[in-house]
């Protein structure tokens, strides 16, 4: 028996804080066909069952034509078992919206803890809400002589904390879970539960945005004579780096060569964000507008952040009688800012002396 776990698709998200419109809306359709490639990846490979651990969508405005995708690839593959486990992004609007027309192998978890038994293994879950997440554990009652896999969707602590979002994960050892397939967080993550069981994050299939980097896919279940294993299988269109490059020292063109080795080993797919760390002289002619340039000319999408320090010695300026003297001794004299606007303004009033764009 194989099963597939994923979860915190997102489907329908904006993604326009860091990308441009039109990729944007790529990105957008990119996630649903992941899915959509999850299901032919199903069927290929002779899965069973699918467990979504929640957020599926990202807001309850889920538009119709993708409504209508993931429900049109459910009911195309009847063969397949989808476990469909609502998040904090998805609000229900998916399923409510189906009123009489849920597909048999649409199997929905609710407030009310289910199991669906399928002999030698079980598969359960519930929606956490503000009535039963300190309640619910008394409800998880598993047969100690099958495999069981429970579905949840929230933060693991050892602690019981006042919110919904967050699962104890304490009160759910020794109740004869095997694998407790979590979702909300958006990287892979297995962890051993107790002596039997194990919970495991499958993390997003796809990172929409820079505080998604790394690799991203699903995990995959295999039940076989009594005993569960699982492997994580990277799966998403592209792959979101955060790269820090250190410039101390450096002329501009040596920064530009060295960084684009730096990134010579990924693919041309990715989506790349270049922190640019350390120091600089005050003569460095940066221009970030033509790196991004010439670096987007190579991959999907880059964004360049220059988080690097002016280096200045006060004293290279003490009697310098121009009015850049005069301007960086006044900054630089500052106590009332600190290192880091003192360098921002600085900068800024060099590029005006200088007749450059602020």
């Amino acid at each position: 028996m194989k099963i597939i776990h994923c979860a915190d698709l997102h489907l329908d998200s904006k993604l326009n804080a860091n990308l441009p419109v039109d990729k944007a809306k790529e990105r957008r359709q990119e996630l649903l066909l992941t899915f959509s490639r999850l299901v032919d990846y199903a069927v290929k490979e002779g899965v069973e069952k699918i467990i979504i651990s929640g957020d599926m969508f990202d807001t309850k405005k889920v538009l119709t034509t993708t409504k209508n995708a993931v429900l049109r690839l459910i009911k195309e593959n009847s063969n397949i078992d989808f476990f469909y486990l609502s998040g904090n992004h998805d609000e229900d609007n998916f399923i409510s919206s189906l009123e009489d027309e849920i597909p048999l192998n649409l199997k929905v978890f609710t407030e009310e803890f289910k199991t669906f038994d399928f002999g030698d293994f079980t598969i359960s879950g519930i929606k956490l809400t503000n009535d039963n997440y300190i309640t619910f554990y008394n409800n998880v009652k598993l047969d100690q002589n099958k495999i069981n896999i429970l579905s949840l969707h929230g933060q693991v602590s050892k602690y019981t904390v006042d919110n919904p979002d967050v699962i104890n994960i304490t009160e759910l050892k020794n109740k004869n879970i095997d694998y407790l397939a979590l979702g909300h967080i958006h990287s892979y993550q297995k962890e051993k539960l107790d002596d039997r069981g194990v919970y495991c994050y499958s993390g997003c299939l796809e990172g929409r945005g820079f505080d998604e980097c790394g690799i991203k896919g699903f995990s995959l279940i295999e039940i076989e004579d009594g005993k569960l294993n699982s492997t994580f299988i990277p799966f998403a269109k592209r792959t979101i780096y955060e790269i820090e490059h250190d410039i101390t020292g450096k002329t501009w063109g040596q920064i530009i060569k060295d960084i684009k080795t730096e990134l010579s080993l990924i693919k041309d797919t990715s989506l790349i964000k270049v922190v640019l760390t350390g120091e600089h002289d005050l003569d460095l002619e940066m221009d970030l507008f033509y790196l991004t340039s010439i670096l987007n000319n190579d991959f999907y999408f880059v964004k360049i952040k220059d988080e690097s320090k002016l280096k200045i010695n006060l004293n290279d300026f003490a009697l310098d009688p121009s009015l850049k003297g005069e301007f960086i001794r006044t900054v630089m004299s500052d106590i009332s800012l600190s290192e880091q606007e003192k360098n921002d303004i600085i900068m800024c009033g060099i590029n005006a002396l200088n007749g450059e764009k602020l």
